[in-house]
């Protein structure tokens, strides 16, 4: 459904950010990019989502594909509109002085839908957040963060994806909420095949819901396959999941200088 072709995305014509990236996402699949901060995972997305314009970022070599048709040079809102790929950001970014409600209905406008659907689309919303419907008339911006996170997941829900991009969904949170909403990303797959490319910082729980996954360092992929074959990886398991062979837990400090003995890179 998704096909990123050996892209090459470079910041205000000097600065290379992404090399040689290729990823698939299926349908009804989730993907998972996993990587540490500063790795590009963000880039990809907003590559994808043709929201690099807005940072003096460019896709400069290959090619990304949606249902076979080339993106890579149409604008953000034609992204969304027509297409339906919806990203949601990373740092619940929301409208402060809105109700919750009204954030949602926004999300349902960015893609034209009569009240009607708009509805529907909320109260599937509040089905998947039931904390979202006891808070609906609450201004959003005294939410708290799990909230928050729950709302613009919920907003990206009301534009009707075909392929719904989480940037660090856990990032912030506390460990319960960040179990609930993984489930409810799970959920939301199962239940309506939507395809979904999650980056984010948590390898256990991303490895643990995803169907594939690919591994960024600095700006290339250098690892990929089946979420569960990556989980079982020992460099996976020691770099990302903190374990030893052994089953037991590494701290940062007996793998800090792991860049110089990731098999991956050797």
């Amino acid at each position: 459904m998704l096909r990123v072709n050996n892209i090459e995305v470079i910041y205000s014509d000097v600065i290379l950010v992404l090399r040689g990236i290729s990823i698939e996402v299926d349908k009804g699949q989730i993907v998972a990019i996993l990587g540490a901060n500063g790795a590009g995972k963000t880039t990809l997305l907003k590559a994808i989502s043709g929201l690099l314009i807005s940072e003096d970022g460019e896709v400069t070599r290959g090619s990304i594909e949606f249902d076979g048709e080339r993106i890579d040079h149409r604008s953000a809102e034609r992204i969304v509109y027509d297409l339906g790929i919806v990203q949601v950001l990373e740092g619940r970014r929301q409208f402060q002085h809105l109700t919750v409600e009204e954030n949602l209905l926004v999300g349902g406008m960015a893609r034209n839908h009569n009240r009607g659907m708009m509805d529907e689309d909320l109260d599937r919303v509040y089905v998947y957040f039931p904390k979202l419907k006891e808070l609906r008339t609450q201004v959003s911006g005294y939410l708290s963060g799990g909230e928050q996170q729950m709302l613009v997941i919920g907003r990206g829900l009301m534009a009707r994806p075909n392929l719904l991009l989480l940037d660090e969904p856990s990032i912030g949170l506390a460990p319960q909420l960040v179990h609930e909403i993984f489930n409810v990303i799970a959920q939301i797959n199962n239940e309506n095949s939507i395809p979904i490319l999650l980056v984010e910082q948590n390898a256990r729980l991303a490895l643990q819901v995803a169907d594939y996954a690919y591994v960024m360092e600095t700006g290339r992929i250098v690892l990929d396959g089946p979420a569960a074959q990556l989980a079982e990886n020992e460099d996976i398991k020691e770099f990302y999941l903190g374990l030893s062979q052994l089953g037991e837990r590494k701290s940062y400090r007996d793998v800090k200088h792991y860049k110089r003995r990731k098999r991956w890179l050797g």
